[in-house]
């Protein structure tokens, strides 16, 4: 029996998935796809036919990329194609990663960023709800990408809003890394730390309900910490401005960490959450029960099982984190506003 009978009978050897990457020129894309090539977010038996979506004047760059991929002789890579055409790049897809958006520049007020990225993620929306399908799972990283995402997902009304998810898993592994760098740990004994709503600077990352281990025992982060006003402080605001943290050592942004947390999203979403662990995603915050506003897209903490999320329900919410999770709700309800208003004239 040949190896190839062998693994037929066993059902491992998948139809191929489409996944298609946006902004697949950029430095996060760089940083991505070869994850996503070697099996590492969808399983080392998961053959995938990868999309990669630019702009006409970066197809020189891509067509680049496109050589370091087939250059790198993945065996789970069955087709590679590189386009700017939406038609193309959206058709078929199981999975579609928006890392494209239109990047601030200097002087560019926020409001002008919004209507730059509205009018490409109605697009992208659009394009989804007429070529791609209805059980496509949409992961938003380009910023603002709460609103982008919220945006795609209204321009796309054939497919449910619950397929629509932006990455605030940067942001919650930032959280991780910061509390074991404070305790001597591994992040990886650090769990069930919270980003709540915008992946700006208003986001709240909330380690009141995340445990870590010491010498085999779990115990409560504030418990192990034992420096409330460091967790109240310091590690709120070295969490929320980390990005730009980066961007002034690097002169460039948070690529490969950025390219991370998009793997551990999309491979959480695949595979699910692990048992008695949740983790942090934006999506659509209807029927919660944290007074969240309803229609708005914004971070929770969730667990993932057969591909759906579900929203951690029951923590107890302190009025320190109350004032912080409506303020950041207040910010997206402004975001979402200012973006409507575009939406309708786009």
């Amino acid at each position: 029996m040949t190896r190839g009978h062998h693994f037929e009978l066993f059902g491992l050897y998948s139809e191929p998935i489409r996944v298609l990457v946006t902004g697949a020129a950029g430095q996060i894309a760089y940083s991505l796809l070869y994850s996503i090539g070697n099996g590492s977010v969808f399983g080392k038996d998961q053959p995938i036919i990868l999309v990669l979506l630019d702009i006409t004047p970066m197809m020189g760059v891509l067509d680049g990329v496109l050589m370091e991929l087939q250059d790198c002789a993945l065996p789970l890579l069955k087709d590679v194609i590189a386009t700017d055409k939406e038609e193309i790049a959206f058709k078929d897809l199981d999975v579609a990663i928006l890392v494209g958006s239109m990047p601030r520049r200097d002087g560019m007020e926020r409001k002008d960023l919004l209507k730059a990225n509205v009018k490409i993620f109605k697009c992208q929306g659009a394009a989804l709800d007429k070529y791609a399908k209805k059980s496509v799972k949409v992961i938003v990283v380009g910023n603002p990408a709460n609103t982008n995402c919220l945006t795609a997902s209204k321009s796309a009304p054939s497919i449910p809003k619950e397929n629509f998810s932006c990455l605030t898993r940067l942001d919650h592994n930032r959280a991780k890394a910061q509390i074991a760098l404070k305790l001597g740990v591994t992040s990886d004994d650090v769990k069930n730390v919270i980003i709540w709503g915008n992946h700006s600077s208003t986001q709240y990352p909330d380690v009141n309900h995340a445990k870590v281990k010491l010498q085999a025992k779990e115990v409560g982060v504030y418990e192990a910490v034992k420096d409330d006003s460091w967790l109240k402080g310091e590690f709120i605001t070295t969490v929320q401005q980390r990005g730009a943290a980066v961007i002034k050592a690097r002169k460039l942004s948070s690529a490969m960490s950025a390219a991370k947390a998009i793997c551990d999203h999309v491979r959480d979403i695949w595979f699910g959450t692990p048992e008695g662990e949740f983790v942090s995603m934006g999506i659509i915050s209807d029927g919660n029960s944290y007074g969240v506003p309803d229609d708005l897209l914004y971070s929770f903490p969730v667990t993932i099982k057969d591909k759906t999320w579900k929203i951690v329900e029951g923590l107890p919410i302190n009025d320190f984190s109350r004032e912080k999770m409506d303020l950041t709700a207040k910010e997206l309800a402004e975001e979402k506003e200012t973006a409507f208003e575009f939406l309708s004239s786009a």
